[in-house]
């Protein structure tokens, strides 16, 4: 009996073991994975100066936020080159795998986004008006996924300065593209505005780069100066504007820094690397959890810069006033 019980005592002892042997190595199995860094998903329209500087300043804006591009954050790059259908598939990339945050540089790029998902936050990467694009509910309180960082150029700010730079033109040229609700939205403020500064407005549009050299040629033969708002087909077409309405001596004023660059003559526009450096912070408070889309109101840029491209105005004839050279050399930028 004696050695029975001891038999049992022993063959208990065994089990028990075991039994802690297996549940130390089940703790150690169940032991957490370390979570994968967030993704974010950039949806780019096209390729143009302006819209690269965005995405470069969003990635800045991440990093000024505590997140490194490669190190703690994945950023999937996806560029439509101005392809709708490529819009719509690489939207729903994003959902299929399932990203922490999308953000949408270009209106065109956000709305893909928003009729892709309701449920990932959405972040606009410079949209003009958001609320004529139908992206969010109000500029104050967006209500949904999505809130962003608005690229609503200071219009007046604009006619102040075509009036000051050629104070003898009487007509003023605006070409966008009819498809494009931020162009038509600035277009209408535009109306509203040109009368103060004693311009008569001429409207031109386009429906796509095709039609642009044929109504740029025609506007050159019809007016003083031309105005362009922030139009991201014509901004990736600026040449063949200017080379339009130089061959006529005429000024092309943009709404963008780098469309003056690429032949404007002048513009009080916002810097949109800047801009995109206000979308990544957007996107780190977010991914932190520190905010919502849906109560994170949409950022509107006060200031603009002014910037003035000397070589354009000497090739056309027209004298930059030297207040404004100065002003350009101390807080904007001067291309010569």
């Amino acid at each position: 009996m004696k050695k029975m019980i001891a038999f049992i005592v022993a063959l208990v002892a065994v089990v028990a073991v075991g039994i802690g042997f297996t549940m130390n190595n089940n703790k150690k199995d169940a032991t957490p994975k370390k979570k994968d860094i967030p993704t974010v998903g950039i949806l780019q329209l096209m390729s143009h100066p302006a819209l690269d500087a965005i995405h470069k300043g969003i990635n800045a804006g991440l990093k000024e936020n505590g997140y490194t591009v490669g190190k703690n954050v994945k950023i999937d790059f996806q560029n439509a080159q101005n392809d709708q259908s490529n819009l719509k598939s690489m939207s729903e990339k994003f959902v299929n795998e399932n990203v922490d945050a999308a953000v949408g540089i270009a209106t065109p790029s956000a709305q893909a986004l928003a009729n892709a998902t309701t449920k990932i936050p959405i972040v606009m990467g410079a949209i003009t008006d958001p609320v004529s694009a139908k992206l969010v509910k109000s500029n104050e309180k967006p209500g949904g996924n999505i809130t962003g960082v608005s690229d609503q150029a200071p219009i007046e700010a604009q006619l102040k300065l075509i009036r000051q730079i050629m104070p003898k033109a009487k007509t003023l040229g605006v070409i966008y593209t009819s498809s494009d609700a931020s162009s038509q939205a600035q277009v209408k403020i535009l109306s509203g505005l040109v009368a103060k500064y004693n311009f008569t407005l001429k409207k031109y549009s386009i429906s796509s780069t095709n039609d642009l050299n044929q109504v740029a040629g025609q506007m050159a033969t019809a007016v003083d100066a031309v105005f362009v708002p922030t139009d991201n087909t014509i901004a990736g077409a600026m040449q063949t504007l200017v080379k339009a309405t130089n061959s006529k001596k005429i000024p092309v004023f943009p709404t963008v820094d780098t469309m003056v660059k690429d032949g404007g003559m002048a513009t009080v526009g916002l810097n949109q690397y800047k801009l995109g450096v206000e979308t990544g912070k957007m996107v780190a408070k977010i991914l932190d959890g520190k905010s919502k889309p849906a109560t994170t109101p949409v950022k509107f840029m006060t200031e603009g810069d002014l910037v003035i491209n000397e070589k354009v105005a000497g090739e056309l004839g027209i004298k930059i006033p030297a207040s404004l050279t100065k002003k350009a050399e101390k807080s904007g930028e001067v291309f010569k």
